[in-house]
């Protein structure tokens, strides 16, 4: 029985080695290439399959997800012979898992090597400047190669990004520096733009401060003018209405005259010939009521003093055929005619 035993176990280890052979299943985005007595046969889709045992042979298993792939620097030669490193990026897509397992040996090391000498003929007819600021130019035309290229693979390149460029060192200290000399043009530039301005805006509002000033001061004048013409207009209506005669008017007329000789430094002034009229008048008029009323309360109403006649030595003689000509006593010469309308005498106050 032992033997027999023995056989039984083996035969069941061997169903059950030949029933996990025979059913294959297939990850979700992935494939699997069979071969049959080492021929490609077909590909294994997502999900359960059947294979015949120990006869196909499942090959190897390609995810066909998106992949990302770095590549390490490159150093690559620009146009004007300076060296660059050069860091890529390749987003990557196998569309047939037969190509890319017989159409090449390894299409990651196939994609690596193309985009090196891709790189090198894109960057080789650039400068420097147009290779730092050219980055999609370049991506667009590393993507375009090897899409022709590994299309043929079974691979379909999506992306190409370009990670970074590095210039030699003391391109870069020169870069920095240049671009710290266009930052202080530009802010010196910004700095003289934002004076002039300041310098414009302070000379417009000083201008206008001076313009509303005048035209204030020139309101003012207006309105104070105004307001003297409607103080003579009020002065001039109340004389008018209030029918002043020529006694008041000649008594007010010598009212004024003491304000003429204030002051410490008259030492000279003018009084016009028309004063002697004015008293004549007023002393008439107190003459009439002395004459006729005999004073105020039967009282005798004494006559107002008139200031005594000017001395011979300061009088100014009137010549009346050819009209008032002032003559200068001290000198004895007579002094240019005036204005025949009026006369003047000179007095001295002391």
């Amino acid at each position: 029985m032992e033997p027999v035993l023995i056989v039984l176990v083996v035969l069941v280890v061997v169903a059950f080695i030949a029933l996990i052979k025979t059913i294959q299943v297939i990850p979700q985005a992935s494939a699997a290439i069979v071969e049959r007595f080492g021929r490609y046969t077909r590909t294994l889709n997502a999900g359960l399959n059947i294979v015949v045992p120990f006869i196909d042979r499942v090959r190897n298993r390609i995810d066909l997800r998106e992949q990302v792939v770095p590549f390490p620097p490159q150093p690559v030669i620009t146009q004007d012979n300076l060296v660059v490193n050069i860091d890529t990026v390749i987003y990557y897509q196998v569309t047939d898992a037969r190509a890319a397992t017989y159409e090449v040996a390894s299409y990651i090391q196939a994609i690596e090597q193309l985009t090196v000498t891709t790189l090198r003929n894109i960057i080789g007819s650039m400068d420097l400047e147009s290779t730092l600021t050219s980055r999609e130019v370049i991506n667009a035309g590393l993507r375009g190669v090897l899409d022709e290229a590994t299309g043929k693979w079974g691979i379909r390149v999506n992306r190409v990004e370009l990670k970074a460029i590095e210039p030699p060192t003391s391109i870069q200290d020169s870069m920095e520096k240049q671009m710290r000399a266009d930052r202080d043009k530009r802010a010196a530039i910004l700095t003289a733009e934002g004076q002039r301005q300041a310098q414009i805006l302070k000379a417009e509002g000083e201008k206008q401060a001076e313009v509303l000033k005048a035209e204030g001061e020139a309101q003012a004048a207006v309105l104070r003018a105004d307001g003297e013409a409607a103080a003579i207009r009020t002065v001039f209506e109340a004389i008018h209405d209030g029918d002043a005669d020529q006694k008041l008017l000649a008594y007010q007329y010598l009212q004024t005259l003491p304000e003429l000789a204030k002051g410490d430094s008259n030492k000279l002034w003018i009084i016009p010939s028309e004063v002697g009229d004015a008293l004549k008048g007023l002393g008439g008029a107190f003459t009439g009521l002395t004459g006729n009323g005999g004073g105020v309360n039967g009282g005798a109403l004494a006559a107002p003093s008139v200031p005594p006649a000017a001395p011979a030595a300061t009088q100014v003689p009137i010549d009346p055929a050819a009209g008032p000509r002032p003559v200068d006593v001290e000198k004895g010469a007579a002094r240019p005619r005036v204005d025949p309308a009026r006369e003047y005498r000179k007095i001295d106050p002391e």
